[in-house]
């Protein structure tokens, strides 16, 4: 196989893999009545326990204002709680309430569960090449915006 064709099996193999995960996520996303990009930030909050509005949109990859409106939404839905700093009221920290505490425990159940099973139905002998391949996608990603 030549380098166009390993560049295009690349770019397909990606492709799908993003749209398969994507499908997944939109499905289990549904089931906890969050946008996928809410789902992500309920994620970050639940694992961080605390975090800054701007540690939270770097994290994400959203800029400030629609990293706001998001949060917004999910304060409304009593699923956030915003806190401004005792020293410093332009430092906010952002927590989950006990209904976001239980949406996060349900999404990181459901999602171990299904990384579980894609994990052992890969040959053993196979997964951790899987995994090192996946860290250097990662990266070369990370390294190589698109436009």
């Amino acid at each position: 196989m030549d380098t166009s064709q390993e560049i295009y099996k690349l770019r397909e193999t990606i492709r799908q893999i993003v749209r398969n995960l994507g499908m997944m996520e939109k499905s289990e996303v549904s089931c906890c009545g969050t946008t996928l990009s809410q789902c992500h930030i309920i994620v970050e909050i639940g694992r961080a326990k605390e975090i800054s509005l701007i540690d939270l949109s770097e994290k994400i990859g959203l800029d400030k204002s629609t990293m706001s409106r998001n949060i917004d939404i999910l304060v409304n839905q009593g699923v956030v709680k915003r806190d401004l700093h005792p020293e410093d009221r332009r430092y906010v920290t952002i927590t989950l309430t006990q209904k976001g505490e239980e949406i996060f425990s349900k999404i990181e159940e459901s999602m171990g569960l299904f990384y579980k099973n894609i994990y052992e139905a890969i040959p053993q002998e196979k997964r951790y090449q899987v995994l090192e391949s996946l860290e250097l996608l990662l990266f070369a990603l990370k390294n190589n915006r698109c436009c």
